[in-house]
């Protein structure tokens, strides 16, 4: 029997490398690098990376020799980067740096994951060409990162994107939001202003294997065919699951004083992405309905903090 290809995920813990761990633990051996957060899910392989230096991550990968790294790990809380630069530079700039410069001295294929969170909000389905200007710490560190690991490593393969799936009892999804919520009969306020094109996460990491099996390398808007505002996106998930959609209020993000700026219109055209695979990414209803076919939510939830 020959021995399955190996896949490292940093950010071991987050939403996305626990959906990664569940959606391709059939075909890969699947390492979590872990770092502060401790979790254990049954049939993975943890790794406490150590993250110190480009020469220690190069001898760790030696000894697992994964077919590819997954670079998922980042601050990705816009309140906590913009209270924190240095730490937001530390995360999701130098350890991005380190990543990809480890390697890419190996040889190995690196997929490094972004953000829509890259440009200022004032026009729709922006294309990978576009100039970024992000407003908040964030986006800057984020559209940093994309930078060095493009200057560290040329072959790398940048993702930006914007997922939702089923989150674990410590780190909740956007539709795990709203369904949480609306399943115990709780109004909920979303942004009627605030537009994106969210995919599904089973979706998203389906399009990165695709990608990387095509050896595809720079940037690449993995997300939905469609744009959409928050609210409606919470509306088309009620309606998915039968949940009373009258629950969920209009609200706009200006009338929230206390947030950090954020771009209220940060959806992405997936025209690069649908061209090199020769077909539709999907729309925000038909990843809402695979969203309600899974089983995954039983999987995740399963997941504690050690």
């Amino acid at each position: 029997m020959s021995k399955k290809p190996s896949i490292i995920l940093t950010g071991g813990s987050g939403l996305l490398a626990i959906n990664w761990f569940y959606f391709k633990q059939n075909d890969y051996t699947i390492y979590l690098g872990l770092n502060e957060r401790k979790i254990n899910p049954e049939g993975a392989n943890i790794l406490y990376f150590d993250y110190y230096s480009v020469e220690n991550i190069v001898c760790q990968l030696l000894l697992i020799q994964p077919t590819m790294v997954i670079h998922t790990a980042g601050l990705t809380s816009v309140e906590k980067c913009e209270d924190n630069p240095e730490l937001a530079n530390l995360i999701n700039v130098e350890l991005s740096r380190k990543m990809a410069i480890a390697s890419n001295q190996l040889g190995i294929p690196f997929v490094h994951i972004s953000t829509d969170h890259l440009f200022d909000g004032n026009t729709s389905f922006l294309n990978e060409d576009e100039p970024t200007h992000p407003i908040n710490v964030y986006g800057r560190t984020k559209d940093l990162a994309e930078k060095i690991v493009i200057e560290n490593n040329s072959k790398a393969l940048i993702i930006r994107t914007n997922f939702y799936g089923w989150g674990t009892s410590y780190r909740k999804s956007f539709s795990d939001y709203i369904i949480e919520n609306l399943r115990e009969n709780k109004k909920i306020f979303l942004f009627e202003d605030v537009y994106y094109t969210p995919i599904f996460v089973d979706v998203l990491i389906q399009v990165i294997h695709e990608l990387l099996d095509k050896n595809a390398f720079g940037i690449f808007n993995v997300v939905s065919d469609d744009r959409i505002s928050k609210f409606d996106f919470g509306i088309l998930l009620a309606k998915e699951f039968g949940l009373d959609e009258s629950l969920i209020i209009k609200s706009s993000i200006n009338s929230i004083t206390n947030l950090v700026r954020r771009p209220s219109d940060m959806s992405l055209s997936n025209q690069k992405v649908k061209k090199i695979l020769g077909r539709n990414v999907g729309t925000v209803k038909q990843h809402l309905h695979l969203l309600h076919l899974t089983n995954s939510e039983i999987n995740t939830q399963k997941i504690k903090l050690l």
